[in-house]
């Protein structure tokens, strides 16, 4: 029954290799091309040409506005940390702020992390771990917790075109008291613009 079953399979199949390929090979010649065509640079054909960053020696505000403030910082601190850390790469404030490099905008915002702690304190002359953790199974205790963090997203815009040019966020823990939070803040700052400019 299978021998039969086989050999008709191999039948039809070597039948339909024997029958004619109904599909033909033709092709229509190309339209001819538009008469502006030899005349126009379509540039959208090449890749843009890379950005100088090192033309950029000033800024101003975006829209002539300082950042908004927030409950962990006023306006006036967000726009020192973000002027600082636009002085330490050689960007400075511009004396005319409507012939400006590039227009700076920050926001600052807090959110909550969940945050995980494994306990590896694994003691192999105890053959497991110490203060009873785990016991003989040596299991890690995982603790976990949240964190208040502030995120400080910097942008920066081209001053003659106003394309954006490049952007960066950053985040740092923030603790209790105002010299804490003055630091977090300096931190995400510092840690957004530590991509500028980009290689």
């Amino acid at each position: 029954m299978k021998s039969r079953l086989a050999t008709l399979v191999l039948t039809l199949g070597l039948a339909a290799c024997q029958s004619e390929n109904p599909y033909v090979a033709s092709s229509s010649p190309l339209p001819p091309a538009p008469a502006q065509a030899a005349n126009t640079l379509d540039l959208s054909a090449y890749p843009a040409a890379p950005r100088d960053y090192g033309r950029y020696r000033d800024w101003a505000w975006l829209n002539g506005q300082l950042p908004v403030g927030s409950t962990w910082a006023d306006p006036a601190q967000i726009a020192e940390a973000v002027s600082n850390g636009l002085d330490q790469r050689g960007l400075r404030p511009g004396r005319n702020p409507q012939g400006a490099d590039l227009y700076v905008s920050a926001e600052l915002h807090p959110e909550t992390r969940l945050r995980q702690v494994r306990d590896d304190d694994y003691d192999p002359y105890y053959g497991g771990y110490r203060n009873g953790y785990g016991g003989y199974a040596t299991v890690p205790v995982v603790r976990t917790y949240q964190e208040q963090v502030i995120v400080v997203t910097v942008s920066l815009f081209d001053g003659r075109s106003g394309q954006p040019v490049w952007s960066a966020r950053a985040e740092a823990a923030v603790a209790g008291d105002q010299a804490q939070r003055g630091k977090a803040l300096r931190d995400a700052v510092q840690g957004a613009l530590s991509t500028y400019p980009p290689a």
